[in-house]
């Protein structure tokens, strides 16, 4: 299955991308009538052939649409410190769109040693990631925001939030317990899809004045274990035991 990502599908001819003719012709050596697939990132996956096998425009013939492809019960948004090495948070955002995300947030926190991030790099790997997988959903990578600015925005509205924290005294629970109370919840309310964020800190973790806001603002605070985790292992952990509730259990 040879994938290939296009922001804006037009139909029923579509010519990919310069980057991505070049990738198909060259690469990948298509030849016409080859049949290829092309998605928007939204959910949207469209089954083609290949009408001319141009390196610099090549040219679709869409014959099949296929909406919500992939889409799951639940919609996960993780808001992550980036890291000191941005390689780690790259990596994240990598395997987090494989395993199935829909948001990520960088976040700067009190104890960020990372206050800017290149969010453009971060959403050409997510394609590639996606592209990779066989995705028809990649996350939305926002703009990196304070803590403050997060919880002041809407971000938390119509959402069930939680906060990660280690070195702290505040009482938590395991964060598989809450991830199977959120969805025991929204099973309740009829809830679809199952709204989840989920806020990880930098290295250090969160400071005290940032946990007592969140929780305020409606975040409970979790545990993930005995283990102190990098942030990128900590973040990607939710992402692994979110999807396995909301679609094994």
């Amino acid at each position: 299955m040879i994938l290939f990502y296009a922001p804006h599908i037009d139909l029923p001819h579509h010519t990919l991308s310069p980057e991505e003719s070049l990738h198909g012709v060259k690469v990948l050596r298509l030849k016409k009538s080859d049949t290829v697939y092309v998605t928007d990132g939204k959910g949207t996956l469209c089954t083609a052939f290949v009408e001319e096998p141009n390196p610099r425009a090549c040219r679709l013939l869409i014959t099949d649409v296929a909406e919500n492809y992939g889409a799951r019960s639940y919609h996960l948004h993780m808001v992550v410190a980036p890291p000191k090495n941005t390689d780690r948070f790259e990596w994240f955002v990598e395997k987090a769109t494989e395993a199935g995300t829909d948001t990520i947030t960088p976040l700067i926190c009190d104890r960020s040693e990372r206050k800017t991030l290149k969010t453009d790099r971060s959403r050409r790997i997510a394609i590639a990631a996606l592209k990779q997988c066989k995705r028809a959903q990649m996350p939305e990578i926002r703009e990196p925001t304070s803590f403050a600015e997060f919880l002041e925005s809407d971000a938390l509205k119509d959402t069930r939030p939680a906060i990660a924290c280690c070195f702290t005294d505040t009482p938590r629970i395991p964060v598989t317990r809450w991830i199977a109370e959120v969805g025991a919840a929204a099973t309740a309310e009829l809830a679809n899809p199952t709204r989840l964020t989920v806020l990880i800190g930098p290295e250090g973790d969160f400071s005290p004045q940032e946990i007592d806001a969140a929780i305020a603002c409606g975040c409970t605070p979790v545990d993930l274990g005995p283990a102190v985790l990098r942030t990128e292992t900590a973040a990607l952990g939710v992402v692994f035991l979110t999807a396995f509730h909301f679609l094994y259990l």
